[in-house]
C-alpha cells in the first residue's frame, strides 16, 4: 500500500504540482503569486470579472449609480441654453436612443457563443479588429471614465462646500472649494482599494437611493420655490447674442449627452452575472436596465422640467447650488449628492483600475498584490484629484467631455458594432435605426465640445487658480452677455 501510495505522486506529478497556481498564489490580499519571469495565468486579481455571482437588481443600481448624479444636476441649466420646445425633444430623444443601444450592448455581450466580452474594448476588438478595436475604443473609454471621475471630484467638493456654508449659515470661516475637493478625495483614496466591482456592490446601492432621493428634493423643492415667484420667472434663452445662442446650444447638447454615459461600465457590469446556455446573462442583465432607465426617467425629466419652470434662464449649472430654502433639506439634498458620487466615482474608476493593473501585470510583469493596488491607485486619485483642484468648471466640463467622447460610446459607437457583426438587411428597420442613431451622434460629437470649450475660455479669463470657485453667478452672466 506504502508502494502505491507514492506511485500516486511521482516526481513529474509533483513537478506539476509545483508548477500549478495555487491559492495562496491567486489571493490578492496574500500577496503569494508566480514568479515574475513568468506572468500569473489566474485572473482572480483583475478588477471586473474575478466574481461572476451578481443578481438582476446588482445590474439595475450599478446603472443608475452610473448614469444619475452629476449630469441630472446640470439638465435644468442645459433646459435654459436649448429652450423648451428643443430642450424637451433632445431629453426624449437621447433616452430612446440610449435605451436601444444599451439593448445592443447587453445583446453583444455574448453574441459568441461560448465567449463573454467583459470589456468594451473586448467587443471593440472583435468588431473592428485586435488592434483597429483598442485604438477606437480605449481613448474614448478613458476620456469618459477619468473625465467623470474628475467631474465627480469637482461635484463632490461643491456639495461638501454648499453642506458646510448652509450649516453654518455665515457663522464659520469660508473655507475654498481646492479644500473641499481635497476632503473628498480622501475619501476616494480610502474605497479605491477596495478589489473589485463585487466589493464595491453596497456602497453603489447606497449611492443609488442617494441619487433618487437627492432628485426627488431638487425638483419638489424647485416647484415649491415656483409657487412664491412664479412672476419672477424669464423662459428666454440664457444668452441673447446670436453667437451666444449658438454656442450655448452646442453646450446645452453636451450638457444632456453627459448624463447617458453609463454605457461606458455596461458591459463591465453584466460581467459580474454568472452566464449558462439555458440562462444567458443578458436576460437577468436586461431585467436590470429597464429597472433601471424607468429610475432614470423619474429622476431626469422632472429635475429637467420643473428645475427649469421654476427658475428659468437664471438657474445655476447645478440645480442644487440654485436652491437656497428650505435651508435644512437642501443641506441634506447635498450631503446625499456627495455619498452618491462617492459611489460613482469608483463605478467609473474600477474599469479604469482594471486597466492600469492589466497593463502593469501582463506587460511589465508587476506582481498583482496588495502594494500594485495600493500605489497604481493612489497615484490616480491623486491626479483625478489634481485636475479637479485646477480646473472646477463643471457644466463646462460636461459639455466638453460630454459631447467629445460620451456622444460616441453612448450614441453609435454601439451601433457600428452591431452593424459589423450582426449585419442586419439593408434597408430593414434595425438597419434604418442604427443608421438614424449614427447620424444624430457623430454631429453631437463635434459640435457639442465647442460649445462647452468656449464657456471654459470664458471662464479661465476671471478664474484665478487654486482659488474659490463658488459657480456661474448673475453677475458673471451679466458680464458675458455684455462683452460677448
Amino acid at each position: 500500500m506504502e508502494i502505491q501510495h507514492l506511485d500516486d505522486y511521482s516526481p513529474a506529478k509533483l513537478a506539476s504540482l509545483a508548477l500549478a497556481p495555487s491559492k495562496g498564489r491567486t489571493d490578492s490580499q496574500e500577496g503569494r503569486w508566480s514568479p515574475p519571469e513568468k506572468p500569473p495565468v489566474a485572473e482572480d486579481w483583475r478588477a471586473i470579472n474575478s466574481r461572476r455571482n451578481a443578481k438582476w437588481w446588482y445590474a439595475a443600481f450599478h446603472n443608475v449609480t452610473a448614469m444619475v448624479g452629476a449630469g441630472v444636476l446640470s439638465l435644468p441649466f442645459a433646459m435654459s441654453e436649448l429652450g423648451w420646445g428643443v430642450g424637451v425633444t433632445v431629453l426624449v430623444l437621447s433616452w430612446i436612443i440610449t435605451v436601444y443601444t444599451l439593448w445592443q450592448m447587453v445583446e453583444m455581450h455574448e453574441i459568441v457563443p461560448g465567449k463573454r466580452f467583459d470589456r468594451y474594448h473586448e467587443l471593440g476588438q472583435h468588431a473592428f479588429g485586435e488592434k483597429l478595436g483598442l485604438w477606437i475604443i480605449v481613448p474614448q473609454q478613458l476620456v469618459v471614465e477619468v473625465g467623470l471621475n474628475i467631474v465627480y471630484m469637482v461635484t463632490g467638493g461643491q456639495s461638501l462646500q454648499k453642506f458646510h456654508d448652509m450649516v453654518c449659515d455665515d457663522r464659520c470661516r469660508r473655507i475654498k472649494l481646492p479644500y473641499f475637493i481635497m476632503i473628498f478625495a480622501s475619501v476616494q483614496f480610502v474605497l479605491s482599494q477596495l478589489p473589485n466591482f463585487h466589493s464595491i456592490s453596497s456602497i453603489s446601492l447606497v449611492a443609488a437611493v442617494m441619487s433618487v432621493s437627492y432628485s426627488a428634493i431638487a425638483w419638489i423643492a424647485s416647484a415649491d420655490h415656483h409657487k412664491h415667484n412664479s412672476a419672477e420667472v424669464d423662459y428666454s434663452l440664457r444668452a441673447t447674442t446670436t453667437p451666444g445662442k449658438v454656442f450655448d446650444f452646442l453646450g446645452g447638447l453636451g450638457d444632456v449627452a453627459f448624463t447617458y454615459a453609463g454605457h461606458n461600465v455596461v458591459l463591465e457590469i453584466q460581467a459580474t452575472i454568472p452566464s449558462t446556455p439555458d440562462k444567458p446573462s443578458k436576460k437577468p442583465m436586461w431585467k436590470g436596465v429597464i429597472v433601471a432607465y424607468i429610475i432614470i426617467a423619474a429622476c431626469y425629466f422632472p429635475v429637467a422640467l420643473v428645475g427649469y419652470w421654476a427658475f428659468g434662464n437664471q438657474v445655476d449649472e447645478n440645480i442644487l447650488i440654485t436652491l437656497n430654502k428650505p435651508k435644512w433639506l437642501i443641506a441634506l439634498a447635498n450631503m446625499m449628492v456627495v455619498v452618491h458620487v462617492v459611489g460613482s466615482y469608483q463605478v467609473y474608476a474600477m474599469p479604469v483600475f482594471d486597466m492600469i493593473e492589466t497593463v502593469l501585470v501582463k506587460k511589465f510583469w508587476f506582481t498583482p498584490d496588495l502594494r500594485l493596488r495600493l500605489i497604481s491607485r493612489t497615484i490616480y486619485v491623486a491626479f483625478t484629484m489634481f485636475i479637479a483642484m485646477t480646473f472646477p468648471f463643471f457644466s463646462e466640463l460636461l459639455s466638453f467631455f460630454g459631447g467629445f467622447a460620451y456622444a460616441p460610446t453612448t450614441y453609435f459607437l454601439p451601433c457600428i458594432m452591431w452593424l459589423i457583426i450582426c449585419k442586419p438587411k439593408r434597408f430593414s428597420l434595425s438597419w434604418f435605426a442604427n443608421w438614424t442613431c449614427i447620424f444624430i451622434g457623430v454631429p453631437l460629437m463635434i459640435l457639442a465640445p465647442i460649445g462647452g470649450l468656449r464657456q471654459i475660455i470664458l471662464k479661465i479669463k476671471t478664474y484665478k487658480f487654486y482659488q474659490d470657485y463658488p459657480g456661474l453667478n448673475h453677475t458673471y452672466v451679466e458680464h458675458v452677455l455684455v462683452h460677448h
